[in-house]
C-alpha cells in the first residue's frame, strides 16, 4: 500500500498545495527511472546545489536544461549514429533520458555546463530580502493606565 493521508497536515497550513502533487509523483515512480543517467546532489554550501549526470557521449546540443513551474527538466536526445557501426562491445549507454526535479521556493537555476563527459547544473537558494528574518526592537512605554468599572 502506497498511499499516505496528508490531510492532517493541511489542516494547520497554507500554501503548500503543490505538497500534494510532489508526494504524489514521487509515490508512482519506480526504481527503474532512477537507474539511467546516474547523478549525484551535492550541497556546496549554505545556499548553493549542484546536481551532477553522467552523460558520456553526449554533446551540449543534444542536452535540454529547462525550468517551469518550480520543476527542473533535463532531457538527452542523441543524435542517430549511422547503421552500419557494428559493436564487438556496446557498453555505453546512449540513449534518451529525461529527468524531473521538483525545485523548492526561491531556489534558481544558475548554470549548466557540460564538462568531461558530466552535466553540472548549478542551483541557488535567493531568498528576498523581504522573507529574511529581521530583528523587531521592543521599545518600553509607560504603563497605561486601567479604567476599573463603578460598582
Amino acid at each position: 500500500m502506497r498511499s499516505f493521508d496528508l490531510s492532517p497536515l493541511f489542516r494547520a497550513s497554507v500554501g503548500f498545495d503543490n505538497l500534494t502533487r510532489v508526494l504524489d509523483s514521487v509515490t508512482r515512480l519506480d526504481d527503474a527511472h532512477f537507474a539511467y543517467p546516474p547523478y549525484n546532489i551535492v550541497k556546496t554550501d549554505a545556499d548553493n546545489y549542484r546536481i551532477t549526470f553522467a552523460v558520456a557521449g553526449f554533446a551540449p546540443e543534444e542536452i535540454d536544461v529547462q525550468v517551469e513551474n518550480n520543476t527542473l527538466t533535463v532531457k538527452g536526445r542523441p543524435n542517430q549514429e549511422p547503421k552500419e557501426t557494428v559493436y564487438l562491445h556496446h557498453g555505453i549507454a546512449g540513449r534518451a533520458f529525461e529527468r524531473r526535479f521538483e525545485l523548492a521556493a526561491h531556489i534558481r537555476v544558475d548554470t549548466a555546463r557540460l564538462e568531461n563527459g558530466l552535466l553540472h547544473v548549478d542551483l541557488k537558494r535567493e531568498v528576498p530580502e523581504a522573507l529574511k528574518p529581521r530583528k523587531i526592537s521592543v521599545n518600553a512605554t509607560k504603563p497605561v493606565p486601567v479604567l476599573q468599572a463603578a460598582e
